[in-house]
C-alpha cells in the first residue's frame, strides 16, 4: 500500500498535516502556529499540497520529462473534473522516493493524505484554494520542460525570475487572498487584490537571495540573473566558485534590492488584512518582518551566501519578533517595526527598551 492512501479520521489527518509542516517550512510553521482555526488548517493543508509539487519540481535525481509528466498527473489528480485519482500520482512517483526520505520526501509520500485533509475542508476553503494550487503545479511543470536540457533552471532575466516567483510564490499569495477575501469588505478585498503580488514576491526574492548556494548546490537550480551575472563575469554554472564570491554578493545584493521595492506593497497588504475566521495579524506580518531583517542582513553581509553557505538572522531574533506578537499587535504599528528591524536586529530594539 502507498504511504498515507490508509484510512484515518478527518482528526488525524489534520493532526498529521500540521506535524509534518514543522519539518518542511519554517516560515509557514510559524504562520500556521499564530492562526486560529478554521483557518490555520486551511492554510496548513493548502500548502501541504504545493509542497508537494515543489519537491517534485527540486528532485535532481528524476529525470526532466519524468518530473512534467509526475507533475501533470498530479495537476489532473487535483482537478475535481478529471478522473485521475491521487493514487495515481502516488503510483508514479514511488518509484522515486529517497530510500530514508526527508521531511518533504515524507509528505510526497504521503500526498494522498493530504488530498484527503485537503477534500475535509469546507466547500468555499478548498475553492477559494484549488485554482492557485493547480496554476503553481502548472508553472512548475512548464519551468521543468523549458530547462530540461540543462537538468537544472537557469534563470536568464530579472523578467524571467519575476515569472517563476509568480508561479512558486505568487500563486500562495493569490490562494490566501482568496481565503482572507471570504469575508473581507469591497475596499479591502480590493487592496488584498491590487498588493498580494508585492507580499509573495518579497517573501520568493528574499529566499532567492539568501540561498543561492544550496539551490545551486543540492538541486541544481541557478535563479540569478544570468545576464546580472555576466555583467560581474560570472556565468550561472560558478556561483558558488570562491574566486566569484564578490562578484556573486553584487548580484545577489541587486536581487535584495529588488526585492525591497515590494516592501511598501506588502505592507499595504498587511493593513488590509481581516482577522475573521481564524486569521490574525501576526501570521502574515512576521514573516513579512522576517523578510526585512534578511534584507538588512543580506545588505550587509552578502558574501556569506558563498562562503558560509547562506545568510539568515539569528534566532534570538526570530524569538523577539515573535515574542512581540504574543499579546496582539495593532496595525498601525507595522510600519515603525519595519523602520527599527531595517536598521538593526530586533532583539537589540527589545534589548535597549527593557533598559530605558
Amino acid at each position: 500500500m502507498t504511504a498515507g492512501s490508509g484510512e484515518s479520521t478527518d482528526a488525524e489527518r489534520r493532526r498529521w498535516c500540521h506535524d509534518a509542516l514543522d519539518g518542511t517550512s519554517r516560515t509557514f510553521a510559524i504562520t500556521v502556529d499564530v492562526l486560529d482555526e478554521p483557518m490555520a488548517t486551511q492554510i496548513c493543508v493548502s500548502y501541504l499540497l504545493c509542497r508537494v509539487a515543489d519537491t517534485v519540481e527540486d528532485a535532481g535525481h528524476i529525470p526532466s520529462d519524468v518530473q512534467v509528466d509526475l507533475l501533470e498527473t498530479y495537476d489532473r489528480a487535483l482537478d475535481p473534473d478529471d478522473a485521475t485519482g491521487i493514487e495515481a500520482f502516488a503510483e508514479a512517483v514511488e518509484p522515486w522516493l529517497p530510500a530514508d526520505p526527508d521531511a518533504d520526501w515524507t509528505v510526497v509520500a504521503n500526498a494522498p493524505r493530504v488530498v484527503r485533509a485537503f477534500e475535509d475542508l469546507d466547500p468555499s476553503a478548498r475553492e477559494a484554494a484549488r485554482d492557485p494550487i493547480r496554476e503553481l503545479v502548472s508553472g512548475m511543470a512548464m519551468f521543468v520542460e523549458r530547462y530540461a536540457d540543462t537538468e537544472g533552471i537557469r534563470i536568464e532575466t530579472v523578467d524571467e525570475l519575476e515569472e517563476y516567483c509568480w508561479y512558486v510564490a505568487g500563486t500562495i499569495g493569490t490562494l490566501i487572498t482568496n481565503l482572507l477575501a471570504r469575508d473581507a469588505s469591497p475596499e479591502r478585498t480590493r487592496q488584498l487584490r491590487e498588493n498580494d503580488r508585492s507580499f509573495a514576491l518579497l517573501l520568493q526574492l528574499v529566499n532567492v537571495a539568501k540561498d543561492v548556494t544550496d539551490d545551486y548546490r543540492e538541486e541544481n537550480n541557478v535563479y540569478l540573473p544570468a545576464t546580472w551575472l555576466r555583467e560581474h563575469g560570472v556565468e550561472p554554472e560558478g556561483v558558488c566558485e570562491p574566486e566569484n564570491t564578490s562578484a556573486v554578493a553584487s548580484v545577489i545584493r541587486r536581487v535584495a534590492d529588488h526585492a525591497s521595492g515590494y516592501v511598501g506593497g506588502a505592507l499595504t497588504y498587511l493593513e488590509a488584512t481581516p482577522e475573521t475566521r481564524g486569521n490574525t495579524l501576526a501570521a502574515w506580518t512576521v514573516p513579512y518582518l522576517l523578510a526585512v531583517g534578511t534584507l538588512r542582513e543580506l545588505d550587509e553581509r552578502a558574501e556569506d551566501v558563498v562562503r558560509e553557505g547562506g545568510v539568515k538572522i539569528s534566532r534570538a531574533e526570530v524569538l523577539a519578533i515573535v515574542d512581540r506578537f504574543s499579546n496582539g499587535v495593532d496595525r498601525t504599528a507595522i510600519e515603525r517595526l519595519r523602520a527599527e528591524i531595517a536598521a538593526a536586529p530586533f532583539h537589540q530594539h527589545a534589548r535597549r527598551q527593557q533598559s530605558n
